[in-house]
């Protein structure tokens, strides 16, 4: 009898391949109040800090924390609508719907550049160099995610390494498929020193590994 590949028991969610519990992610959400930042934490699941503001009325907020800021700021200087941002300034967190939706720019040292304003339509210059437009009313943070650099302190050990990605869900340390046994991926085994062709969409668990329902395979030819 045999067992199941690597990628099926990742799915199903096996105690091997499952995340331990961690603390709970706080939700982020823009005030429409003022408040000021109380602290600044770090969190497991997130590449940038977060500054924890204690609004008007009581109330808490997180939001992604921008380089330069300081505990007893206030977060009016750093959280605004689109329609209050100049023209030229570099945004982050920007909210795709009013109030909802998810947000851009999270990464730290990503951020996006406010090029134009027509109206109620905003025109964003994203880190892709890809141009979006948003609604004036949506929030965003001023400047940059704080936390650039924070991949240039290397990992002394294997054993933090490990920790860190099964705190993030990955599955460490990555092996080459075509390396494996042919118990555990379909590439694997002895005599198998190249991939498989791509597979149909409509294969079965099993069999659907590497290049699924692929368009074109081979070099990108210009």
């Amino acid at each position: 009898m045999g067992k199941n590949i690597i990628s099926q028991r990742r799915g199903r969610g096996s105690p091997t391949y499952r995340v331990r519990p961690l603390k709970l992610l706080p939700r982020m959400g823009y005030s429409r109040k003022e408040g000021v930042v109380v602290d600044i934490v770090r969190h497991t699941l997130r590449r940038s800090p977060i500054a924890i503001v204690k609004n008007q009325d009581g109330t808490k907020s997180y939001m992604p924390a921008p380089e330069g800021i300081r505990v007893g700021d206030n977060i009016s200087k750093f959280a605004m609508p689109l329609s209050a941002v100049p023209v030229g300034v570099k945004v982050f967190a920007v909210e795709s719907i009013p109030r909802e939706g998810p947000r851009f720019c999270l990464s730290p040292g990503s951020a996006a550049v406010l090029l134009s304003r027509d109206g109620k339509k905003i025109r964003l210059k994203m880190p892709s160099k890809e141009e979006k437009i948003f609604k004036g009313d949506c929030f965003a943070m001023v400047g940059v995610p704080a936390g650039e650099g924070r991949d240039e302190k290397p990992f002394m050990n294997a054993g933090r390494k490990s920790m860190l990605m099964r705190s993030l869900g990955r599955l460490y340390p990555r092996t080459s498929a075509v390396n494996m046994n042919a118990v555990d991926h379909p590439f694997g085994g002895s005599g198998t020193g190249k991939k498989k062709p791509p597979v149909a969409r409509s294969a079965p668990p099993g069999a659907k590994v590497g290049a699924v329902a692929a368009r074109r395979t081979g070099k990108k030819r210009k």
